[in-house]
């Protein structure tokens, strides 16, 4: 016996079914947060989980497959499939690592993850979007910042950072939530930190 790799991509069945329910709940969860307005994006919830359950690869899989498949209606969201893998990898090694094992490590997962993102996706707004984000608390902040300091970066980055942060220690609080309530017999399809059989 020895323990599996935390890169091993083992496309099991259960592995090639969790992406495409990943990219699902990944979905519901932007839904959400469209139709009860909220100031969060909340549509990485099934990337995060299929980090936690598959690993850092699965996770990234998920990720890059969600916004491709929204890049086919907003061809915008192929650009930030970067950030969507960065997600997935950075999540499935913390989780891996045993950095996300209890609500407090969570948070600070949350908000590990969330900087990630920020760091990330700031670049690509100044590219593509003169430094906002499209999120109306965000963008308020961006031309507060931007009129006093005349900084783009700065405006973008702290656009960036108001809503990431707190999106993705929800959604990481929220994944865990849903990963700690799984059966065991269904965590254990996936089973990343556990030792494996092996035939060597």
């Amino acid at each position: 016996m020895k323990k599996q790799s935390m890169w091993s991509l083992r496309l099991s069945t259960a592995a090639l079914v969790l992406i495409p329910v990943a990219v699902g709940v990944n979905y519901i969860g932007k839904l959400l947060a469209q139709l009860l307005k909220l100031p969060l994006w909340l549509d990485s919830i099934g990337t995060v989980l299929a980090a936690m359950l598959g690993g850092p690869i699965v996770g990234a899989l998920a990720g890059a497959i969600n916004n491709i498949i929204y890049g086919f209606t907003d061809p915008i969201s192929f650009v930030y499939a970067i950030t969507s893998v960065a997600i997935g990898l950075a999540v499935g090694i913390l989780f891996y690592k045993g950095y996300i094992s209890s609500w407090g490590k969570a948070i600070v997962a949350g908000l590990i993850i969330g900087l990630v993102a920020t760091v990330i996706s700031t670049p690509l707004n100044i590219g593509f979007w003169g430094g906002q984000t499209g999120n109306v608390w965000g963008d308020a902040l961006f031309a507060f910042i931007l009129a006093n300091t005349d900084s783009t970066w700065l405006a973008s980055l702290l656009d960036e950072l108001v809503v990431d942060v707190p999106d993705k220690l929800l959604v990481v609080l929220i994944s865990f939530g849903i990963f700690k309530g799984l059966p065991r017999n269904v965590v254990q399809l996936y089973n990343n930190n556990e030792k494996i059989e092996t035939l060597d």
